[in-house]
Formats: structure tokens, sequence, C-alpha cells
């Protein structure tokens, strides 16, 4: 059989690349759509790489995505073919672009020559499916910004990949952030961690924001963002622990991995956030708002399920600031919060 890339169905079956899919999206944080095209290409890849080396005639099979130990050859030709199989051909250029989606998220190294384009998918532990294992136990816990900073930062990254270009360049810059907000306030956060290995699997920061920086809320939510642009400096200050005028919380992080979402650890982070905020009012006594940032129209129901009210959207995106009151936050009953949210929110959703 040729190897073509509108016969990859035919190697590679559709059913198996639904349980990959899945598997990335829990695992990974990607999208669905970065996860189909992550997939198909990485069929391709190996297809491509196995007629190379089997002698048989007999038609190949893939039954198991296996890392190839070289680059191969894809045009941005080919890769259309394969991320839209099912609609009009998107560009050329629209493929190339998802190409190196893939490469700034760190799945996918790029070599080229100056004629040919090859790939070569990256070896990380998560891209491997295994079997069902007993859930490690997660606990709640200080953040220690010598030893949790680069796990957390790549945990943000990770959730913060539709508005991430370079996921490198944004992993560091957030690592250096935690530590310099761990200096001036580490109890503003937490996170979740499993208690075998130590190792975090949940964020939480709750930012407590200077009084010169609160008009930041009440405009455009594109003009607050840092992490994720190339911003050199931080347009919110860090209010220092005993400010009397800082009434504002900015919720910077709030999520846990895939990978250990479940009702239980999302009760403990509800539960945790309740317990900082508390804690917290003993060094900022006049806290009593709590703002975060919406990203995506599919988190409406997480919003609406928690009571946060919207209040500045973006003119351009689907942005949006939330409010909520601290006291509100408080009296939530965690329990009831975590039914209503596994009973409403899409399952691709309940992690943020």
């Amino acid at each position: 059989m040729s190897i073509q890339p509108e016969a990859i169905d035919r190697v590679f079956a559709p059913g198996l690349q639904k349980d990959y899919i899945k598997d990335f999206q829990k695992r990974g944080g990607l999208t669905r759509r970065r996860s189909e095209c992550f997939v198909r290409l990485w069929g391709y890849l190996l297809w491509k790489y196995q007629s190379t080396i089997t002698e048989s005639d007999a038609p190949l099979q893939i039954t198991e995505l296996e890392l190839v130990p070289e680059f191969i050859s894809c045009t941005h030709r080919e890769a259309a073919v394969l991320f839209y199989p099912d609609a009009e051909r998107g560009s050329d250029r629209s493929a190339g672009l998802m190409m190196d989606k893939l490469v700034a998220l760190g799945l996918l190294d790029k070599q080229f020559d100056g004629q040919t384009q090859c790939w070569k998918v990256r070896e990380q532990p998560e891209m491997v499916l295994v079997e069902d294992e007993v859930a490690p136990n997660v606990i709640a816990d200080y953040f220690n910004p010598i030893t949790d900073s680069v796990q957390a930062g790549r945990l943000m990254t990770r959730a913060f990949s539709e508005l991430v270009r370079d996921a490198s360049a944004t992993a560091y810059k957030i690592t250096k952030s935690l530590r310099k907000w761990g200096k001036i306030y580490a109890p503003c956060i937490r996170v979740l961690r499993r208690e075998d290995t130590q190792n975090p699997v949940g964020v939480i920061v709750l930012y407590p924001t200077a009084e010169k920086s609160e008009q930041l809320f009440f405009d455009s939510p594109s003009k607050g963002f840092y992490m994720t642009n190339d911003r050199e400096d931080d347009p919110f200050e860090m209010a220092h622990p005993g400010d009397e005028t800082c009434t504002c919380i900015y919720v910077r992080a709030w999520l846990i991995d895939q990978e250990y979402l479940n009702a239980e650890t999302m009760q403990l982070l509800i539960e945790t956030t309740q317990a900082t905020l508390r804690e917290m009012r003993e060094d900022y006594p006049a806290l009593c708002d709590i703002y975060s940032l919406i990203i995506h129209p599919s988190y409406e129901q997480l919003r609406r399920i928690m009571g946060f009210e919207k209040t500045v959207q973006d003119s351009q995106r689907s942005y949006t600031w939330v409010y909520l009151a601290i006291d509100r936050y408080i009296a939530l009953d965690a329990a009831s919060t975590v039914v209503a949210l596994t009973a409403g929110l899409p399952s691709t959703q309940k992690g943020r």
C-alpha cells in the first residue's frame, strides 16, 4: 500500500485513535482539536517509518503508538489532509501553524534543512497509554518555592495552553514568578500533591492585589495578561502582608492535573481555597473581593455554579473578568458544589 495521508484510517483504526485522543486530553491537558491532530500526525510518521524498516509485503497495521527514533518528513500539505479529513480541507498554512503549535507545546521536534521539513515525536511519560492503577492519595499542602516552583509552573503552562505561544518561555516565566511571589507572601499559594512522591498535581494562587493595581479589574481583561505573553513587567503588583488597603484577591491559578481530577480532589481544591482565604484575612484584614479571568465560554457552567458574576468582557476575545465576594465563596458548601459541578460540567472542563 502506498503511503498517502488520505489512507491513515486504514492502517490506524479510528477507534484506537479516539482512545489516544481522550488520553492526551486527560493527561496532557490538550484541547480535543490539538489531540486529534497530534495523534493522527504521530500515526502517520510511525507508518512512514515502519514502511522503511519492514521487508514484508503484508499491509501494515498500527496497534500501538511507538516513538520513532529518527526525524520523518511530512509536508504541510500532507498534514492538512491528516488534520481535516471530514471537512473541506484546511489550508497548508493552517496545518503548518498547528504543527508549530505542537512544537511549542513540547510534543514535537522540528528539523529543516532548507528543503525538507522533518518531524519527531518527543519522548514524554504521559504519551503512552497505561493500564488503570490504584489512584494515589492526594493531599493539600503549603507551597514550597524551592521544591515546587518548576512542577507547578509546568502545570500552569499546560492549563494556559490556549494562550501560550512559546511553552518553554512561559514555563520559565511562571516558575520565576512563583518563586518571586513565594518570597513576598508564600501563604497565598497552595498545592495539591501526591502523598507518595510529594509532586504537585494541583495549584492554587490567590494573589493579594495592591490597591494601585485594582483598576485593572475594571479594564479589558487582555490588559492584565502577563504570564502568557512577552510582557516584561507584571501589570499587577502584590500587596505585602499587613497592607490594610488590600481588598482584592486575583485568582491567578486554580487547577488540578486532569489525571488526578475526581470528586474528592475537586472538593479538596474548594475547601483548601476557603481555608487559605480565612488565613489570608489575618494578614490582609480588608479583603472582601475575588476576581478571576475566564478565557473560554466553555467555563460558563463552572462560573455559574460557583456564583461568580461577569463584570468586564474583552472587546476582541471571549475573555471575561468575573467577581465574587469572599464571604460568599467561604460560605459555599463544598460537597454540594462538587455534585453540581460533576453533573453540569463537560468532562474536559472539570479541571479549571
